[in-house]
């Protein structure tokens, strides 16, 4: 237990166990190459897959928004904070994904939150993957619902725990794409499960929207699910959209009852308009530029094949995530470092982001990478490896 006179001793055994954490100071924007300190560093570790984050059509949507609505909000959507621009983005984006309405919300981490909190309560329960991301965990132990978690996309094991629970509110929860292993999650089998005992059926594709699925819908479009099949849609505006803040998507009478209900909505301030205006260029660019898709694509399927060249461990997805596995966290760290001193910044992720002994690189890619690049990755991952060979 943490208090407040032994905080310097938890922090010393954390740098012992390798599990000390270290913000990376950027002195520019996002991109494939970025500087960090005074240094050039090219970086795969961002969530920007589509390379919009920089873009300069969504930077000049940034300032025309600043010149219209100014820096801030000023207030909750309920009070005098909800602008003509989130509320055209709203409605820009439930045609993306193809749901009646949206609903803007500061991050993913408040939408997950706010969607748990609003439809459950004590004596309802959530099933979720075990290897969700934390906001959903936290979604439902703060919803006062009863959390359990089956293994991992273990369908049948999802099937058996709502077969044997009590009467009673159901929300069966998954990521689309798992933020830390890039595997899809099965969503069709999933939806049926919770399809045949009358769940709730929500999923978070902050990772596979604007790569996944025809136009960049996601991973529920590829799975081709609609309304029915999946009620709660939950989708991030920092990653493959590049700018800020998240959404849910569903019926009319979902988002009607989130903006009543939804406290991580109706308590805090309203994302910057301006963000909203740069968010629908960002939504033209996702929707529309599918070379970037191919892109990603063909610079994924270059490292894999050199990575399995090299022997390196991979987990066996075809997303940008491309996590190399580890094990110890002292070992990633040494990895991690090792290719930094050779100019490339991907970040060890250590327990208790990922499960005890499956430590490992979190590698990733944009559609602003080369092939170039991802050459030099290889070359620096084949050093790095020889090295800790010939050390041990």
């Amino acid at each position: 237990m943490i208090t407040m006179k032994n905080l310097a001793e938890q922090l010393e055994r954390r740098r012992q166990d390798s599990l000390y954490r270290v913000r990376a100071v950027l002195d520019g924007p996002q991109g494939p190459e970025v500087s960090v300190n005074g240094n050039s560093l090219l970086s795969f570790c961002s969530n920007d897959y589509l390379g919009l984050a920089d873009h300069p059509d969504i930077i000049d949507a940034f300032h025309r928004g600043l010149d219209r609505y100014g820096a801030g909000s000023g207030a909750s959507h309920l009070v005098t904070g909800h602008s003509r621009a989130h509320h055209e983005l709203e409605a820009a984006l439930a045609e993306f994904v193809q749901r009646p309405r949206a609903l803007l919300f500061s991050t993913g981490y408040m939408a997950n939150l706010g969607v748990m909190s609003a439809l459950l309560g004590r004596g309802d329960r959530i099933f979720e993957d075990r290897l969700n991301h934390a906001s959903l965990l936290d979604g439902a132990r703060l919803s006062d619902a009863r959390l359990q978690r089956y293994a991992h996309a273990d369908v049948p094991a999802l099937d058996a725990a709502l077969a044997s629970a009590p009467p009673g509110e159901y929300l069966v929860a998954t990521d689309g794409v798992f933020s830390m292993d890039g595997d899809v999650a099965p969503l069709a089998e999933l939806s049926a499960s919770a399809a045949s005992h009358a769940a709730w059926f929500m999923v978070d594709d902050a990772h596979g929207l604007g790569v996944l699925g025809p136009g960049g819908r996601g991973s529920v479009a590829a799975a081709g699910l609609d309304l029915q099949a999946v009620p709660v849609l939950v989708g991030t505006l920092g990653k493959a959209f590049g700018t800020f803040g998240a959404f849910v998507a569903g019926s009319e009478e979902l988002i009607e009852t989130l903006i009543q209900a939804a406290r991580t909505y109706i308590y805090t301030t309203a994302l910057p308009p301006a963000v909203a205006v740069a968010t629908r260029t960002a939504l033209q660019h996702v929707r529309d530029d599918e070379w970037r898709r191919d892109r990603l694509a063909v610079l994924v399927a270059r490292f894999r094949a050199g990575a399995a060249q090299l022997g390196l461990q991979l987990a066996d997805t075809a997303t940008p995530i491309q996590p190399l596995l580890v094990g110890k966290a002292r070992d990633a760290l040494a990895l991690s470092e090792a290719l930094r001193a050779q100019g490339i910044l991907v970040t060890a992720i250590r327990p208790p982001t990922v499960p005890e002994g499956t430590a490992r690189l979190r590698i990733t890619f944009s559609a602003a990478h080369t092939e170039a690049q991802v050459d030099r990755l290889l070359d620096a991952l084949e050093k790095s490896f020889a090295t800790e060979i010939t050390e041990k």
